[in-house]
């Protein structure tokens, strides 16, 4: 079930904020946990087994660790999980590199032909390293284990930030399970929050994926270099857009209903270097791999050497993490190496340089991953490369029909949203329009402006012109 849908807005949402202020404190846990899987099982069916499988396991993994078998209880924790995501999501990837392996050994395959493809739950990724998370921090002494399945199991299923993040440790709502911040004030801001969040996707990201759909549609050799540019421009807006909007959606979604998720994007595209990109970038998926891949690997505590090889480990992860494709792999190493390239002298030179070329370096090296992020392929995503580097005229059949399809007026505005938003101009502006008139007019103002917002959202839901948030398939 998408937030975006008609279903979730009208329906389901309206009935369970319903119930779940009506119903009395001490079986809101089970309200929210039946309802999360209620939301889950809309979509994908038998598949929300693996996840109450995994919620089980970590559940009793931190029992034991709590009893004493802590080794026991953590190893367990971590295979499990990571069994999960190997059978699911890379599966299907593995057995094709392996097919892949035995034609170029020229052995035949025809045998293998019969071996069925495995569906990839969503959200698989978000939930089993929020589970994994919860073990490690109860291994290490940081948060006691959970003695409440009810409350646990409404910990992994969530469903404000259950298939797209943002990554949740239990040791954040822990208490918060327990006693809820509920009240006029948080309602109204998450209202706030779920509604930018939910204009941020029908509005610009499926304004700019609508660009960026087209021209990565056609075949990258009979693109111009304008075009490309264009094409991967939009699609850097999409992405951020879309998965920066479920964000937003989530955490509003969790100031309804009592929670205080943390922040997982601050406008990232105004970083001035590959660092501070990633500090503000899926900032709950950077900081669990900091804490326990990164760090677990020796950090940077064992000298140069050992720093870099960690950074290439994590990011070829982070790469895979995105998907089961070599793509993803290359484009974590490439950001890996800037990261490298930036701790060995490269910072120390952007240092003295201008500002703006600070950040028209971080762009250029963000938009050359994204590349490799969207194509299909590896050979699709250097020939779009090609094309952004040497000029190239393209076809008149090309330019002509995205000239005519692909820029309409909605189009336009989305995308022309999307580049100012990306920035904090909409901070900055708030600030001062609140020193100018006096903070009650300001937040009238906002509210109307909210009101407007969410009514012209609602014409896009309406007209079913919506697409799926890209990080569902993570």
């Amino acid at each position: 079930m998408l937030f975006s849908h008609s279903v979730f807005l009208f329906l389901f949402l309206p009935l369970f904020l319903g119930l779940y202020y009506l119903s009395p404190k001490f079986i809101k846990n089970y309200i929210l946990f039946i309802a999360s899987i209620v939301f889950y099982t809309w979509g994908e069916d038998k598949l929300v087994l693996v996840m109450l499988f995994s919620a089980v396991v970590d559940f009793g993994c931190g029992q034991l660790i709590e009893k004493g078998w802590r080794k026991l209880g953590l190893t367990t924790s971590i295979i499990a999980n990571l069994t999960l995501l190997g059978v699911f999501k890379y599966f299907n990837f593995g057995f094709e590199n392996y097919r892949a392996l035995l034609n170029w050994l020229e052995i035949s395959s025809a045998g293998l032909q019969s071996v069925p493809t495995i569906a990839l739950p969503i959200g698989i990724s978000f939930y089993t390293f929020q589970t994994m998370s919860y073990s490690i921090d109860v291994y290490r002494g940081e948060v006691k284990a959970s003695k409440n399945f009810i409350e646990f199991g409404t910990y992994v299923t969530l469903f404000p930030q259950l298939v797209a993040g943002p990554i949740v440790r239990y040791a954040t709502i822990q208490e918060q399970l327990k006693t809820k911040n509920l009240s006029v004030d948080n309602f109204s801001i998450g209202i706030k929050r779920f509604v930018i969040g939910l204009a941020k996707k029908m509005i610009i990201a499926n304004s700019c994926a609508s660009v960026a759909d087209m021209v990565f549609d056609f075949s990258p050799s009979d693109l111009s270099t304008l075009w490309a540019w264009t094409g991967i421009i939009a699609y850097a807006l999409q992405i951020y857009f879309d998965f920066s909007g479920y964000s937003d959606m989530a955490i509003g979604l969790g100031k309804m209903l009592g929670f205080d998720f943390l922040e997982n994007f601050n406008y990232p595209y105004i970083s001035k270097s590959i660092q501070e990109f990633w500090r503000r970038w899926h900032i709950s998926l950077s900081t669990w791999f900091r804490d326990y891949l990164y760090i677990s690997l020796g950090g940077n505590r064992r000298g140069n050497a050992r720093t870099y090889l960690n950074l290439v480990v994590v990011f070829a992860v982070t790469g895979l993490w995105h998907g089961a494709s070599w793509n993803f792999v290359f484009w974590g190493l490439f950001h890996g190496s800037f990261l490298i390239l930036e701790r060995v002298g490269l910072t120390h030179f952007l240092e003295r340089v201008p500002s703006i070329c600070r950040h028209i370096y971080v762009l250029l090296v963000v938009l050359v991953g994204w590349v490799f992020f969207r194509a299909d392929d590896f050979t699709s995503a250097v020939i779009y490369l090609s094309k952004m580097v040497v000029y190239a005229p393209g076809t008149e059949s090309v330019n002509s029909y995205l000239t005519f399809f692909g820029f309409n007026g909605l189009t336009i505005l989305g995308v022309a949203l999307g580049l100012v938003f990306s920035t904090p101009i909409y901070t900055k502006m708030r600030e001062q329009f609140a020193s100018t008139l006096g903070h009650t007019i300001s937040n009238s103002f906002e509210h109307i402006l909210l009101v407007l917002l969410f009514v012209i959202t609602l014409t896009f839901v309406a007209a079913d012109s919506y697409n799926p948030f890209i990080y569902f398939r993570f």
